[in-house]
């Protein structure tokens, strides 16, 4: 097995140890989902960080960047400005609303907020966060298939198994305070990674003879894909739509559930200051930091690596690009520190899983079976039926997984999709509701509809995706809806509030 095997299962045994360890904390449905709002600022900081940072972050974007190139640092950027904006405009004003209306869930806060006596907004906001909640989980189990099959060589399948097992161990034991203290080791595990493993790689490659520029313009010899230029070999407005999609992933930041917890959490708002800064601190050198594995990568193994072309002329690939950071961390670095760091990717993908495991099952319990139903029972019972919906939620989300392993689909495509209809859906309803007194019950309504709606249309019609990215066009889509819909029923709100 290896020092870095062995390093990879006492990582393990410490996330099922957090879970038995918190399990008798958890006395009340506060407790379970929001650690009894009373996370301090570090914790709160590095917990939205390895949450907001899946597995995609150390396997998928490194893959992008292997396949993309430079075009590549615009969803870089994207990233970077998203996390700056979402901790600026809805950190501290959610934290203060959600108590101010005693809420525990983000579909609950705006059914209080707008009185919705129909219950539509808590319904429908609850099914988007179940729906794309399993995509997003069926991603991190799928790439613990990639992390396990590259370490021990394990069958992907197998991997899953894995992985899915110990996510859904801890996640149901400990609930939020058990993610949250986990996630403050996976935070650090993951932007140790990020930043010790580019700069080995740099170090490393000072021997060699090849650049960063020959690298790529040999992976644009065999994939035709422009990887030497920022904007893909494009000019003109196709220089823009190129630019935008990049960009268009920071969109998302205002609207994921599974982050939005983490600022309701917080134990004051005062303190939200203080985590901002040290989850910018965090991002601006972590995600910088996956990109240039990827193209470190590239230029370590070389494209012949991970692509081949047949004697027919067609192009397959021959190692699997969103394995370069385990790979290169096996090459280059000793074997503690490989464990360690192999250790952070497969965090990067539990830190993400127990979160949106943990925001699908309470919309399920606390805004549908018991706020919507009224089911009466005690602290304890919810706190159990929270535990068995995780249980079933990430059974669905093992099995699309498995899917999406036969399949042969890559964890930056069902990523995308997921993360754009939560953040299209709810992005641009909790910003005009924090920073638009006129927006409207209906309005709220109308933006979750287009968001969700939008991005399922526009991520299956190949045309339309090929134009310009759903993660653009569903939040542009939804931000207009809200806007115009609030105008047209402000005399219904007034009268209403009269």
């Amino acid at each position: 097995m290896g020092l870095t095997g062995i390093i990879f299962i006492l990582y393990l045994v410490f996330l099922i140890t957090v879970g038995i360890w918190t399990f008798k904390l958890n006395k009340t449905q506060e407790d379970y989902l929001l650690a009894g709002r009373r996370l301090g600022p570090l914790v709160t900081a590095f917990s939205e960080r390895a949450s907001g940072e899946s597995a995609w972050l150390l396997l998928a974007l490194p893959g992008a960047a292997i396949a993309v190139g430079l075009g590549e640092a615009w969803t870089v950027l994207g990233i970077i400005l998203g996390i700056i904006v979402s901790w600026t405009l809805i950190a501290q004003k959610l934290r203060e609303q959600t108590e101010k209306y005693n809420s525990l869930t983000i579909p609950d806060f705006l059914h209080k907020r707008f009185n919705d006596s129909s219950n539509i907004i808590r319904i429908f906001s609850s099914i988007v966060i179940a729906f794309f909640s399993l995509f997003y989980v069926s991603a991190q189990f799928h790439a613990s298939g990639k992390v396990l099959n590259s370490l021990f060589g394990i069958s992907p399948i197998n991997g899953i198994v894995i992985g899915a097992l110990v996510i859904i161990l801890y996640t149901l034991m400990g609930g939020f305070l058990a993610v949250a203290w986990t996630d403050l080791l996976q935070g650090i595990l993951m932007i140790g990674t990020l930043v010790i493993l580019p700069l080995a790689g740099f170090i490393e490659l000072q021997k060699s003879d090849i650049s960063f520029y020959t690298s790529l313009k040999s992976a644009e010899s065999i994939l035709e894909n422009y990887n030497s230029s920022l904007f893909r070999g494009r000019s003109g407005i196709n220089a823009l739509i190129i630019t935008i999609g990049g960009l268009s992933w920071g969109l998302g930041y205002l609207g994921q559930p599974h982050l939005l917890i983490r600022y309701m959490a917080i134990r004051n708002s005062e303190e939200v200051s203080i985590a901002r800064k040290v989850a910018i601190l965090w991002a601006i050198p972590g995600v910088t930091g996956a990109f240039f594995i990827g193209l470190l990568s590239l230029e370590y193994f070389g494209i012949n690596y991970f692509y081949k072309v047949l004697e027919n002329g067609d192009l397959i690939m021959v190692t699997d690009i969103e394995q370069a950071m385990p790979l290169l961390a096996t090459k280059i670095l000793p074997p503690i520190l490989a464990g360690l760091f192999i250790s952070g990717a497969v965090a990067a993908m539990m830190s993400t899983a127990d979160s949106q495991l943990l925001v699908s099952a309470s919309a399920i319990t606390e805004d549908i079976l018991h706020q919507f139903f009224g089911i009466k029972i005690s602290d304890k019972k919810l706190v159990n039926l929270n535990r068995f919906a995780i249980v079933i939620l990430g059974l669905i989300a093992f099995g699309i997984s498995i899917f999406s392993e036969i399949q042969g689909k890559k964890i930056f495509g069902v990523v995308s999709y997921a993360w754009s209809g939560l953040g299209s859906a709810f992005g641009p309803v909790l910003v005009m509701t924090l920073w638009w007194n006129k927006t409207t019950r209906v309005g709220v309504i109308s933006g979750l509809v287009v968001g969700f709606f939008t991005t399922i249309i526009w991520a299956n019609i190949p045309g339309l995706k090929e134009l310009i990215t759903e993660r653009m066009t569903s939040f542009v889509f939804a931000f207009i809806a809200v806007y115009i819909v609030s105008l047209l029923t402000l005399e219904v709100k007034n009268n209403e509030d009269k």
